[in-house]
């Protein structure tokens, strides 16, 4: 059997089937051209009902300016706090033993599962005009970047969890052994290991929270050039009747969401080479 093959082997029967189906192939294709490619397509071709000219006065209009400056900056800020705290709490979840562990672990996917409109309610009712521990962050960037940071707070965690899981132990124990202290060890061999999927986790956290939209709508007041975020923004032009505008700036998002998602795509590839020229 060859990889060219790309066939399998039953481990129970011992029948020989082929992964290459054109059937199975066609029908992935189709589906993830009806679901993505063609809505991209659409918004890609919309933006440029005006022509070149018409999106370049979309993109760099003062509302979409600063709409896209607000949101590319928080949310930079909420990838910094989640690379940091995803981190922390990975390897509290793994390494340390506690009373509650398991509650602490399944709640970290709650933003995944609580409806985003939901979130923001939430956070309007702990941080807003009536807050009930004196803390009022309604219609303020902190409380923007507050937001962001709950609906991305899993990102980090789930990708940093699985690797401190499966890092070995013994090279640990030996560098203290050895007399390096805790600050050493983690700096010098936990860490390494670790930046991979910290930098997947912090660029997935990123490009979640520039499209976010229903955990600031409550909360963040929607207010032009202090906290209207792009996606507010896109909404506001809709309404007006600015789809050319609206699509412009969801253009860029995209454009940004994509570079950033192929540079995570090329250094994970880089290091996997690095691992399997180093094994």
């Amino acid at each position: 059997m060859t990889t060219a093959e790309h066939a399998a082997v039953d481990d129970v029967t011992g029948r020989r089937w082929r992964t290459d189906n054109p059937l199975t192939i066609g029908v992935a294709g189709l589906w993830l051209t009806v679901i993505v490619l063609l809505p991209l397509a659409a918004i890609v071709a919309g933006s440029f009902d005006d022509g070149w000219s018409g999106f370049w006065d979309a993109i760099t209009s003062e509302g979409a300016r600063e709409a896209l400056g607000i949101t590319v900056l928080i949310s930079l800020v909420v990838a910094v706090i989640n690379v940091v705290f995803g981190t922390l709490i990975a390897w509290v979840l793994v390494r340390d033993d506690f009373w509650g562990k398991g509650f602490v672990n399944a709640i970290i996917d709650l933003p995944f599962a609580l409806p985003t409109i939901v979130a923001s309610l939430v956070l309007l009712s702990l941080y807003g005009p009536n807050s009930p521990i004196g803390i009022h962050l309604a219609a303020t960037q902190p409380g923007v970047l507050v937001a962001l940071t709950f609906v991305t707070l899993p990102f980090v965690v789930r990708q940093v969890q699985p690797v401190l899981m499966e890092l070995d132990r013994d090279v640990e124990e030996a560098a203290a052994v050895l007399g390096a202290n805790n600050s050493t060890i983690f700096r010098r061999i936990v860490l390494p290991a670790l930046i991979p999927a910290i930098l997947t986790g912090a660029g997935l956290a990123f490009t979640r929270a520039i499209g976010e939209f229903g955990s600031v709508v409550l909360i963040g007041g929607n207010i032009p050039g202090k906290t209207q975020v792009a996606s507010q923004y896109i909404q506001q032009q809709i309404e007006v009747d600015e789809p050319v505008a609206a699509g412009a700036v969801s253009v860029v998002l995209l454009l940004i969401a994509f570079v950033v998602l192929l540079v995570l795509r090329i250094a994970g590839r880089r290091q996997a080479r690095r691992e399997e020229a180093s094994a």
